[in-house]
């Protein structure tokens, strides 16, 4: 028989079984409810109400104009007055989407005749474009603001035009200078391919040349942004945009001295060739002339014609000769000719070769230029002095050999990059047997030593080059890296960011006794050379250094005219200058390259301009020589 008890305990536990199970019920009843709820609200949205949203997401959308930012100014080494600054203007742009149907070309030949320019050429701009586009195209830059007003008070039959700030670059120094500094231009559709992850975009200002292309990243700055909220038809949505402001690019100050610069640029004259001035001590560009030169102001007007002019011009005024154009080093080269004698030791400075003017070798007859009967017994120093060929075919041939006159160019930073900061610079090239043999299929031959020793045959430099080899005497055996850029500084503090520290490109192993005795030499051949009656009427500076006259095939009685040198001579380096002048001889003969040379040092050191510098010297009324000297 059952216990009452256990009978009720038995009602008890399964009405609190009941109870638990209607309890889960419930509670699994709610999270299907919920995530009914849940799943109907996301089909909703996505089905029911997703084209809605899709709709509103393609009416309602960003326009974002860019606004461009000041591109920084370019300063000399005195940072006084700017060389390149910017100048206000404004572009004028046409947004096709904003056209009402059918209105484009009437719109268009408006827009050309207020622009001064044919509607073939706004065609030309647009093609490829879609009519519903709402990109602004640029149709036409530096628009006065004179026309701009004139398209405001008619924009009602304007629709689509539009206009904005955009800066142009103004080279407020222009002459030789345009050669350093460069131009900027509208960026082509090849550039910005490259340079579209840097934040350039297709109305972007770029430089193309000189320190405007090596720098452009210092100098572009950051673009700011205006952003609108436009629907479909680029209806604005809110009238307040959301502006990011642009920052302006930094100012540079190059090593450049404008006065030594215009010295230079007078003294070289109208005359095809290039200076170089520089300051040993640390590579930095006093002065860099090229002539002919142009004015980068006419690519403000994107004036096609113009460019095409300097492009096809005989003279080639877009070359910078200093650094661009390879030519004969001449009797320049005899400068390392006698250091790889000096430090090799293969023949006693002392030792005479005779010069008789004429030497025959192979079936060639080599002549000296002073001619017969020649310089007569000469050792290594007067040898430089007088620059006989003769001597320097000998020593070349008989006791040096191409391998080691090939070694020591090398080692005097010819046929190799100098890295300065500017864009495509020329290397120059040094031969030797191996590299004829590949190129022509023929032998290096004693003749082509004996050309080579003289700075001639296959050998090629630039002057800045020249001129550094040059420095490497007066740095017994260091050359530092040629540099334009001295400073960047904030464009509106001045304060500076960066300041450019010399740089060894090459440290020398040649005997410290050689660099002496090399300068020596220089000083010897001002005072006792080819060139003393030029050199010597400079009282303001002691000179060193090295004339040169290189053959040109096509020229019978004209030469390329070259002196390098430098002043003080016994002075520090870091108190030295070094000049190299370079004058082609496309131009009519006159052995220019020394005059030139010897007016710059009497410029920089008694502080005169060029005319001043023309009166002391008494080269005003100069009746300049004839034929050719050495």
């Amino acid at each position: 028989m059952q216990s009452p008890n256990r009978s009720f305990d038995l009602k008890n536990r399964s009405g609190s079984a009941k109870e638990k199970t209607h309890v889960s019920t419930v509670f699994a009843l709610l999270i299907i409810l919920t995530f009914t709820v849940y799943i109907l609200k996301l089909f909703s949205m996505q089905i029911i109400e997703g084209k809605q949203y899709r709709k509103q997401s393609h009416t309602i959308s960003q326009r974002i104009r860019i606004i461009p930012a000041q591109r920084g100014e370019i300063f000399d080494r005195n940072a006084t007055l700017p060389m390149v600054i910017n100048n206000d203007s404004f572009a004028v742009d046409l947004t096709l989407g904003e056209i009402p149907p059918g209105m484009q070309d009437g719109v268009c030949a408006r827009l050309a005749a207020y622009l001064g320019i044919k509607k073939s050429e706004i065609d030309a701009k647009t093609a490829g474009h879609k009519k519903n586009s709402y990109t602004a195209i640029e149709i036409k830059s530096n628009v006065p603001f004179s026309v701009i007003s004139n398209i405001a008070e008619n924009s009602f039959d304007l629709p689509g035009v539009s206009w904005r700030s955009k800066p142009i670059r103004n080279y407020v120094e222009t002459g030789s200078i345009s050669h350093i500094v460069g131009y900027v231009g509208d960026i082509t559709k090849e550039e910005l391919k490259e340079l579209y992850n840097k934040g350039y975009t297709n109305t972007s200002i770029i430089g193309k040349t000189g320190i405007e292309k090596q720098y452009d990243d210092l100098l572009q700055g950051k673009s700011g942004i205006e952003s609108h909220t436009v629907d479909v038809k680029g209806r604005l949505v809110s009238e307040k945009p959301v502006i990011t402001a642009p920052i302006s690019g930094r100012d540079l100050i190059l090593t450049v001295d404008t006065n030594i610069q215009t010295l230079a640029e007078k003294a070289l004259g109208e005359r095809v060739g290039a200076v170089v001035v520089l300051k040993p001590a640390n590579g930095e560009i006093l002065a860099m002339v090229s002539y002919p030169y142009f004015d980068p102001n006419i690519f403000n007007t994107n004036n096609a014609a113009a460019y095409t002019k300097l492009a096809n011009d005989a003279y080639k005024p877009l070359i910078n000769r200093a650094v661009n154009a390879e030519y004969p080093p001449a009797s320049t080269f005899k400068t390392i000719m006698t250091a790889a004698l000096l430090a090799e030791g293969t023949v006693p400075p002392e030792k005479k070769i005779e010069c008789r003017g004429l030497m025959d070798y192979g079936d060639r007859s080599f002549r000296c230029h002073i001619g017969v009967p020649g310089h007569g017994h000469m050792d290594l120093k007067n040898a430089l002095a007088q620059s006989c060929n003769i001597y320097f075919w000998t020593a070349g041939r008989d006791y040096l050999g191409v391998e080691r006159i090939s070694a020591y160019a090398k080692e005097f930073g010819l046929g190799k990059s100098l890295q300065i900061d500017l864009p495509a610079a020329k290397t120059g090239f040094i031969p030797n047997a191996q590299w004829k043999e590949r190129r022509y299929h023929e032998k290096w031959l004693g003749g082509d030593t004996m050309s080579m020793s003289i700075g001639q045959g296959f050998t090629v430099a630039t002057p800045l080059h020249i001129a550094n080899v040059m420095a490497m005497f007066v740095n017994e055996g260091v050359i530092y890296k040629p540099h334009l850029l001295k400073e960047v500084r904030d464009p509106v503090s001045s304060e500076i960011i960066k300041t450019v520290r010399p740089e060894i490109l090459h440290k020398s192993t040649i005997n410290t006794a050689v660099w002496t005795t090399m300068k020596e030499y220089l000083r010897y051949m001002v005072t006792n050379g080819s060139a003393q009656g030029v050199l010597m009427k400079n009282k303001a500076v002691d000179i060193a250094g090295k004339t040169g006259t290189a053959e040109v095939s096509g020229f019978d009685k004209s030469w390329h005219s070259w002196f390098v040198g430098y002043g003080p001579y016994g002075a520090p380096p870091e108190d030295a200058v070094v000049v190299c002048v370079l004058v082609e001889a496309i131009n009519p003969w006159e052995w220019w390259a020394p005059y030139a040379s010897t007016i710059i040092f009497q410029g920089i050191f008694a502080n005169q301009t060029y005319d001043e510098a023309l009166d002391t010297l008494r080269f005003r009324y100069l009746v300049k020589p004839s034929g050719r000297q050495e």
